[in-house]
């Protein structure tokens, strides 16, 4: 399982590449690829999403630095931003893995396993998807399989300023809050300390290694990344 590190990333472009390795992935040019980055500011709009839980008007949020995308993957309105490990797998379910519950199990597992690596007990709450440190959202998923091969994933929050969830009502869900590693540990932790032992969970649970690469496959890259 092929693992990339791409730095601070637009999310328009990191939607574009996405959408270029699944294509690749469905002809069976590339191999199960993942990719770990980072977004400047943005909130995102599933399929579901509901306008009024957007709590701001889009010229305020355009005048504060926010983007706002519509997108085509599952669940309502989540934000993105600096010090979010945020990770898209694209990988092909077929031809034995094609259970798209036990696919999103998979993402909130990886996000458990990797909190427990910081000494957080973390948990599912039922009829709610993502990752939860007892009623406080760590880790949000949302996905979207073509042909049997996934693009989206997982979204951790490692030091995120959770006061911009405050502009949204997060995932839709009203009555609880967010949280992050840094905010439940007390103490600063680093995206980049967190991406190894989460790609390591991830292979795992497809009975793979991560082998980490250098640069996007041939004829891919990224116009726009710091």
């Amino acid at each position: 399982m092929l693992f990339y590190r791409l730095g601070t990333v637009d999310y328009a472009e990191a939607h574009r590449v996405q959408k270029e390795l699944q294509a690749r992935r469905i002809e069976g040019i590339i191999d199960d690829t993942v990719l770990l980055l980072e977004h400047r500011p943005v909130f995102t709009l599933g399929r579901s999403a509901k306008e009024q839980h957007v709590l701001a008007p889009a010229e305020v949020l355009e005048a504060r630095g926010f983007a706002v995308h519509e997108v085509g993957r599952g669940g309502d309105v989540t934000y993105h931003g600096p010090g979010q490990l945020v990770v898209y797998p694209i990988i092909d379910l077929k031809p034995d893995r094609k259970d798209v519950r036990k696919y999103v199990w998979s993402l909130e597992e990886t996000m458990l396993r990797t909190c427990a690596d910081f000494g957080l007990h973390g948990a599912r709450i039922a009829g709610l998807n993502g990752a939860w440190i007892e009623d406080r959202k760590i880790g949000a998923v949302g996905v979207r399989i073509s042909r049997w091969v996934t693009m989206h994933g997982l979204a951790l929050n490692v030091s995120t300023d959770l006061s911009h969830f405050d502009l949204i009502v997060p995932c839709g869900i009203q009555d609880k809050a967010v949280t992050s590693l840094s905010a439940e540990l007390g103490r600063p932790v680093r995206v980049e300390d967190v991406m190894e032992p989460l790609a390591t969970h991830f292979a795992a649970l497809y009975d793979a290694d991560p082998e980490w690469q250098e640069s996007l496959p041939a004829g891919i890259s990224l116009s726009e990344s710091i």
